[in-house]
This record gives structure tokens, sequence and C-alpha cells, in this order.
């Protein structure tokens, strides 16, 4: 997709800087020097940086979202898209979309709730280096009447600080923490496992049912944002990634 705006804007001025600003962040993000994740200047910055109106900043970011070089969020600005070639493996799924892609009704129970001084095991799930405050979750995800999936999640407060005012109770923590956090690099680990009693109990599946198992850890600017433990009972859940060869 061409990323010059060829429809008359404002005047030949209007319709340059239209041009320089699309440019200037494509450049920054393709040279590698904005790294997906990264937050673009709000509108208001860009607009005093180039000395030109809000809708040509506007024009220029929708074009670059048009283009897939950033996605722009609903009150949170825009960010520097991950590429296609990661984001098959590494796209950060809301659950919501999952269930009611099967055209069922989707429903989020908080279970638990602690804020605490981080212990050894949670310093190594977050990869901390030193003890530091953190809020353990631990959730259900329904599709219909039946529990979708068990979330067991970590948040590193020392880099979510409002994390710890929010009682998650209307909303996920998942969803919560994409809308507030831009996150620049994950870790995905995919297992199988059979359901302690625990387990079995909160997904309403017998003890020793086979689970699948997807472990994730999240950074922002290199800085741990939270782990989580999604459980799903291994037979109605399917992962699947599709992905293209890489370029060199």
């Amino acid at each position: 997709m061409s990323l010059v705006e060829t429809d008359d804007v404002e005047g030949g001025e209007s319709l340059s800087l239209h041009q320089r600003i699309l440019s200037d962040i494509r450049d920054k993000i393709l040279s590698g020097a904005w790294a997906p994740g990264h937050r673009i200047p709000f509108e208001h910055e860009l607009t005093a940086q180039y000395n030109c109106s809000r809708m040509t900043v506007n024009k220029a970011l929708s074009q670059l979202a048009k283009a897939g070089l950033i996605e722009r969020r609903r009150r949170s600005g825009s960010f520097v898209r991950q590429p296609q070639s990661q984001a098959a493996v590494l796209e950060l799924h809301d659950i919501r979309i999952e269930v009611e892609a099967l055209g069922l009704p989707y429903r989020y129970e908080r279970l638990e709730r602690v804020k605490r001084r981080s212990g050894a095991e949670e310093r190594a799930l977050l990869g901390l280096a030193a003890p530091g405050p953190v809020l353990a979750l631990e959730g259900l995800h329904f599709a219909g009447e039946r529990p979708f999936a068990l979330e067991q999640r970590l948040i590193n407060l020392s880099a979510v600080a409002e994390a710890g005012e929010e009682e998650f109770l209307e909303i996920a923590p998942g969803p919560w923490l994409i809308g507030r956090v831009p996150w620049s690099e994950a870790e995905h680990r995919i297992r199988a496992m059979a359901a302690d009693e625990t387990i079995a109990d909160a997904l309403d599946i017998d003890a020793g049912a086979p689970c699948l198992v997807v472990e994730r850890r999240t950074w922002s600017a290199e800085h741990p944002v939270t782990h989580v433990r999604f459980v799903y009972p291994a037979e109605s859940h399917t992962l699947v990634a599709r992905f293209t060869p890489s370029q060199g």
C-alpha cells in the first residue's frame, strides 16, 4: 500500500507536511528505531512538532494504520504494530473474542485477588531481580455456562502501579493491561498437563483430564509487566498459528 497521500488537502504546504510526517514515522519504524509496542507521539505533540493542523496528523496516522505499520487504540494512542511474521505466534488474544467467535456468550469471574511482596517463585516467573510488590489474580473465563479457561496471573506493580487499585471485577486483567501498557516483547510457552484436583474443580472436568497450558510473559521497554498461565480443557481448545517464511 502506498503511503503517499494523493488527495488535495489544505493546499500544497499541508501535502508536503503530510508526506514528511508519513516518511519520518515510517523510517523510524522500518529502521527499528521504534520497536513493536513503541508509542507514537500523541496527535497534539505531532501537531506542535510539525506546526500543522491536527487533521493533517490524523490523516497521516490513519494511512500508517491502513498500511499495517501502526495500530490506533482508543484513549491510549497509537503504537508500532507487531510485525505480521511474529504476530501469528506472539499475538496477545482477548479470550472474549475467542469465545464470541464460537457464538457463545462470554463472562469473566474473578476468583482471587491478593497484593503482596514477591517471593522467590514469583520473581522467577516474572523475571524480577529483586523483591517487589506484585498483584496475584485468579479468574475463570466462561463460554456460555461452561468454564472455558482458568487464568492465573501475576502483575509487577513496580511497572504498573495503577493495577494495584483495580479490582478486576468488571474486566479481565488481560485486556485491561493491553489497553494501558504498550508491550514491547512477549514470550509464550505451551505444554500439556493432567488436571489436578484444584484445576479440575475450577474447570468442571475430571481430575487427570488432559489440559492445554499457555504461559506468557510480557515486557514493556525491558521492564517485566506480567506473567500469566491459561489452562484450557484439551478437548475443547486448539491453537493455530499461521506464518510466512522468514525474509533472509
